[in-house]
């Protein structure tokens, strides 16, 4: 019984991370994968890009989310002419106190959504690096910690390339998670378009009916008991050599470097969390490993004409190593 016991997490943070998946779902129908990756990412202290066509709820997913933490929310909308002080604020003189005083940008919050991220000039989105990397900013010399969580969340359309900006690799090495919305199902199309259009005006975002369910103060206490699941040696060999098999890989011209391993074991991490164990296994590795390698990896020119798409490589690449017995 004792060793059952410690197989798994305590009852409290189960029933936590369960009730954070409830509220998010009760806005964002279907898209089941996509609310489990993005908590988990939550759980992991890291930030999340969405990828997927306009109309798909991918600002939904990110509203929906603040409200069940009860986080604040800011969103900027990224544009060709937004400034790196748009994002991060700055400096400016009161002419009443006759001193300069900060104006705190958007990104002091505990949820930026950064909406089509790759619309501004690279300059603009460098602006992010330091407050997802380091937590903080920094305003006229002086750094400022950010409140925690602190979760970025960024959206880009895959199709619609004119006016954009590729986004830098060291940028993209900064989102634990890359992260596709697909179309929804049949039956979840229907129920999405019974519950936006029933006795509403327009078809403006409603989180209304999410409860928070959890406080900020809550989250970081889940992601610090997150980071101390135990994770066997084996089971950072196998991510290792997961990572590694990626990078030597015939077709991928660019593989991940160190952090994407470093990646791999804090979502597996955060999978194991939410699969309510105490500890991770071969296959929280696997399930997270797409979401974590795919925008970390660039395939040779052949196989980009030829079509491929990163998760087939991935796929393939992942098949070929073997995971241990624990």
């Amino acid at each position: 019984m004792a060793q059952q016991q410690s197989m798994t997490l305590p009852e409290d943070a189960q029933a936590q991370v369960q009730a954070l998946e409830r509220e998010i779902q009760k806005a964002v129908v279907g898209q089941r994968q996509v609310i489990r990756e993005v908590v988990v990412a939550l759980l992991a202290a890291g930030h999340v890009l969405l990828e997927g066509v306009p109309g798909l709820g991918k600002t939904l997913m990110a509203r929906s989310l603040a409200a069940a933490v009860g986080g604040r929310f800011n969103r900027v909308q990224f544009t060709p002419d937004l400034m790196p002080s748009d994002i991060s604020g700055h400096a400016m003189f009161d002419m009443k106190s006759q001193a300069f005083r900060v104006r705190r940008g958007p990104v002091f919050c505990n949820f930026l959504l950064a909406d089509e991220v790759n619309r501004a000039p690279a300059k603009t989105q460098s602006a992010l690096l330091e407050s997802m990397q380091e937590q903080q900013v920094t305003i006229e010399g002086v750094s400022y910690d950010l409140e925690q969580p602190f979760m970025v969340m960024a959206t880009q359309n895959p199709i619609e390339q004119e006016g954009t900006y590729p986004l830098p690799e060291a940028q993209l090495d900064r989102f634990l998670l890359k992260v596709f919305i697909d179309y929804p199902s049949l039956q979840e199309e229907e129920a999405m378009v019974r519950q936006i259009t029933g006795n509403r005006i327009g078809d403006r975002l409603d989180t209304t009916a999410i409860a928070t369910v959890l406080k900020p103060e809550a989250i970081v206490a889940l992601q610090q008991r997150t980071a101390r699941l135990r994770v066997d040696e084996q089971i950072v060999n196998y991510g290792v050599r997961m990572v590694r098999a990626v990078r030597e890989w015939n077709g991928v011209d660019v593989g991940a470097g160190p952090r994407g391993s470093l990646a791999l074991i804090r979502a597996a991490r955060g999978h194991a969390m939410l699969q309510g164990n105490a500890f991770v296994t071969p296959d929280d590795l696997k399930n997270m490993a797409p979401a974590v390698l795919r925008h970390r990896i660039k395939l040779t020119a052949d196989l980009e004409i030829e079509g491929y798409h990163p998760d087939e490589v991935l796929a393939d690449i992942l098949r070929e190593v073997d995971a241990p017995r624990v």
